[in-house]
């Protein structure tokens, strides 16, 4: 594998990262923004800005872009010129940060919760999985999770995998008809060393782990045997998404830290790079 590309920089905290219609989109979590940037030119566009501090990505079934709001635990939806309306209200359900969100080609969206003040360092706290159904109602997908993060769903399955951070761990979920997540499994068992952030999964089924306080990114597929790993370094690896004209181009998102006040010295970026497996058709 070649050594990765400098694609973009002068970022604070690139997250969400997703390929969509031919274009990279992520949220910069720290300036509120959720930017696209086209592979060929790196022109970045402004899709939409919020104040709450952006996460995950998705896109309903209708083909609207819907963004996770940690500080709020509110999931908006973005219109063409890019004023929000709200899609999800979970704030009646946590206090604490929600991040990723998966959005299921039937367009139900799965929201990771952190379950405890995580940004303050708090006594860690079991996290929850939401479930937000197609209309915008929320209820409890799943819960007990040692920090839920990156989701991805295996492509041509109705199988969601959970990244557990803290706990070591990739977890699986069958999703039914109605969206509700049953015969919980764990997927991967992953290193001790791991801590699991941003995922993406390949036409393959293999999943790339941002190993975020390790500096790596890791390739695994089921039952955790690893196939490729690439070193950042001192950057963090926060994110990942695969993309490009035929896939095979996996993107990159470090950070020099997840605290805001940390960030402001811009040293966010993402990088590229070729891989062998494609991701999934866009």
């Amino acid at each position: 594998m070649d050594k990765p590309e400098l694609f973009l920089s002068g970022l604070r905290f690139p997250e969400g990262s997703r390929w969509h219609e031919g274009r990279l989109y992520f949220s910069d979590m720290h300036t509120g923004q959720v930017l696209a940037v086209h592979p060929d030119t790196a022109e970045l566009t402004e899709v939409t800005c919020l104040d709450g501090q952006p996460s995950g990505l998705g896109w309903t079934a209708d083909g609207a872009l819907v963004v996770s709001s940690m500080l709020d635990n509110k999931v908006y939806k973005a219109a063409a010129d890019g004023s929000l309306s709200i899609w999800a209200d979970v704030s009646p359900l946590t206090s604490w940060p929600t991040n990723e969100l998966c959005v299921s080609p039937g367009g139900h969206g799965y929201l990771g919760g952190f379950g405890y003040d995580f940004y303050h360092e708090a006594t860690p706290q079991p996290g929850q999985l939401w479930h937000i159904a197609p209309d915008g109602s929320v209820s409890l997908g799943a819960d007990g999770f040692t920090f839920p993060n990156g989701t991805v769903i295996l492509p041509g399955t109705s199988t969601l995998v959970v990244a557990e951070t803290w706990g070591h761990r990739l977890t699986a979920f069958d999703i039914g008809p109605d969206g509700a997540l049953t015969n919980r499994r764990e997927w991967a068992k992953l290193w001790a060393d791991s801590t699991a952030d941003g995922l993406t999964v390949d036409r393959e089924h293999g999943i790339w782990i941002s190993s975020i306080v390790e500096h790596k990114f890791v390739r695994v597929v089921e039952g955790g045997r690893i196939t490729a790993e690439i070193d950042m370094g001192d950057e963090l690896a926060v994110d990942c998404a695969l993309g490009g004209a035929d896939g095979r181009t996996l993107y990159l998102s470090t950070s020099n830290s997840w605290h805001p006040a940390e960030t402001a010295v811009r040293e966010g970026r993402v990088y590229r790079v070729r891989v062998e497996v494609p991701g999934p058709s866009d």
